[in-house]
């Protein structure tokens, strides 16, 4: 059966909307085809740029929410619940972070990661049910994802979240005054129509990608999880991160192969106790200590101050 009040609100949204610029992608060649997707993904850097103080905020957020012993979850339905499980996938590998630190969770479950699950995001209830079932506190951090900002399972997850004290962010790519929910922080990012009309795995996608990378990476930063410019809480999990660490702990330090091979071995394959041992020449005791003593910053350990 139709639904005219949905047909209405998707009118109105400018995802929704024929973009000028690609109208005549079905009559063009293969490289005609892939310069109007290029040119129009340009746009979306620029987008995103406009609105990098809401996004400074909500990697303030997320944080001093892990800091306080909270957890980060990613809400959405589609391709931007998918982007939500990814990026809460990649978390514990990249910077050695708990499973439970960052989660992901798309309407419809598990299976809706590979295939799409029919009404999966139509009912507010199936959000907060989820929201639930995650065993979600006022301690944690809510991001939910919606490209259109109107999917009813985003919006009954914030709705439960805010009922239990949880601070919220909602990641969007429509103007705010579009979207008839107030989360704690709003980030809109107007990406404006699509390449292909409603295909909000393109341009919106990207956009809602290129903002999670920020949250995550630039919580992860603050909370002293890599060295300049280096991630170093990474967890060895297969061979190529094994070696990776090696190449890390050799960058730092005047080891060579097999010294940094030697020296992870008695960190217990923890990166930056490895390298902090090596810088200091101390116990992997003395290097845990001093890793906590300044809250993970290998930067600050004042025997390594100049």
């Amino acid at each position: 059966m139709a639904d005219k009040i949905l047909f209405d609100q998707l009118k109105r949204l400018s995802t929704e909307q024929q973009n000028p610029n690609t109208r005549g992608i079905d009559l063009a060649d293969s490289l005609e085809i892939v310069k109007m997707i290029n040119s129009e993904d340009a746009q979306v850097a620029d987008a995103v740029k406009t609105k990098l103080g809401k996004i400074a905020n909500a990697v303030d957020l997320a944080k001093s929410t892990i800091e306080n012993g909270g957890r980060v979850f990613y809400f959405g339905a589609g391709s931007s619940g998918r982007l939500g499980v990814l990026d809460a996938a990649e978390c514990p590998p990249t910077f050695g972070t708990d499973p439970e630190t960052f989660q992901g969770f798309i309407a419809g479950g598990k299976e809706a990661m590979f295939r799409a699950q029919e009404g999966a995001e139509d009912r507010e209830s199936s959000g907060a049910d989820d929201l639930n079932k995650a065993g979600v506190t006022s301690e944690d951090l809510v991001i939910g994802l919606a490209a259109s900002g109107r999917t009813p399972y985003v919006h009954g997850v914030l709705k439960a979240a805010s009922e239990l004290g949880c601070k919220t962010v909602m990641i969007v790519t429509v103007p705010a005054p579009q979207v008839a929910i107030e989360p704690d922080i709003m980030i809109d990012i107007p990406v404006g129509p699509e390449v292909i009309m409603g295909s909000t795995r393109m341009k919106s996608a990207t956009a809602q990608k290129m903002v999670l990378n920020m949250i995550s990476t630039g919580a992860m930063i603050r909370l002293g999880k890599v060295y300049e410019n280096v991630m170093v809480d990474l967890q060895l999990t297969n061979k190529k991160l094994k070696e990776r660490a090696i190449k890390i702990i050799m960058y730092f330090t005047d080891k060579n192969y097999e010294e940094a091979d030697q020296i992870l071995s008695e960190s217990d394959n923890h990166v930056k106790t490895a390298i902090v041992m090596a810088l200091t020449q101390s116990s992997k005791e003395e290097a845990i200590t001093m890793l906590k003593d300044n809250h993970g910053f290998i930067r600050r350990i004042k025997r390594l101050q100049k």
